[in-house]
């Protein structure tokens, strides 16, 4: 992998780690465009980079983190992905990683899901105004929905949203909850594939990681931005339609 593939993988992880799309499929979507193929270190770059964009959140939200009635739910929320990510970590890197139909299923399926469910949901007149007022019963099966974007295409964004707006919580709340929920999910993540993984990178390799995650930190930054401004006025069909699109156009590559 060169730096400037590393950077274009970069882009393509700030664009899409906040929004319902996959960021992890779309990697793995964008190597093959690339051509790059999905050897052990391709796997953890893509894994690591994510490190990036959730630096972005620290950035912007780290008032948040010293609040401690947020980071009890966000920890809360954590325990279900991290102690599935940890059991099914050799499986999925294994085998889903190397499956495009995997991704492009779980982006078309995922697509009409979200669809049918923005068509169906109406936010209730009482529903969670706060992150801090998420019930701890709540941010527990928010983790649980987060658990299912362990299969790449899913999208870890996605899967929290729709469980958060299931639940009763406003779209706002949600969608933060989702940004702060993504920080030790990702540090979890990275953190374990590094201690297995980094002692096999070769010098340069290291290098490789620095322009991703350099260049996913400061495209998330706005890639957030966008977001939080999106949901005031919008659903998230748009991002349904375009997952369909993406999954039946790389089908037919």
């Amino acid at each position: 992998m060169t730096l400037l593939q590393a950077i274009i993988l970069g882009v393509v992880e700030g664009v899409t780690e906040f929004l319902p799309i996959s960021s992890t499929g779309h990697l793995i979507l964008a190597s093959r465009l690339l051509g790059l193929s999905q050897t052990d270190f391709q796997k953890s770059f893509e894994i690591a980079i994510q490190l990036g964009a959730i630096a972005s959140v620290i950035v912007l939200y780290w008032r948040r983190f010293l609040e401690p009635a947020v980071v009890s739910r966000v920890l809360v929320a954590f325990l279900p992905t991290g102690l599935i990510g940890f059991a099914l970590y050799r499986v999925v890197k294994t085998y889903l990683f190397d499956s495009e139909a995997v991704v492009l299923w779980a982006l078309g399926l995922g697509g009409v899901a979200l669809i049918v469910f923005e068509l169906l949901h109406r936010e209730r007149d009482d529903a969670v105004p706060d992150v801090a007022s998420i019930s701890y019963s709540n941010a527990l099966l928010i983790g649980v929905f987060q658990s299912l974007s362990i299969v790449p295409g899913v999208s870890r964004a996605g899967a929290t949203i729709v469980g958060g707006l299931i639940l009763g919580l406003s779209r706002s709340t949600i969608v933060e909850f989702s940004f702060l929920l993504a920080v030790p999910t990702m540090l979890a993540a990275t953190g374990y594939d590094l201690l297995k993984n980094a002692s096999t990178f070769a010098p340069q390799q290291f290098a490789v990681l620095a322009a991703g995650f350099v260049s996913a930190f400061f495209v998330a930054l706005l890639s957030i931005k966008f977001l939080l401004a999106f949901v005031r006025t919008n659903t998230f069909v748009p991002f349904g339609i375009y997952r369909i699109v993406v999954a039946f156009a790389f089908a037919f590559i």
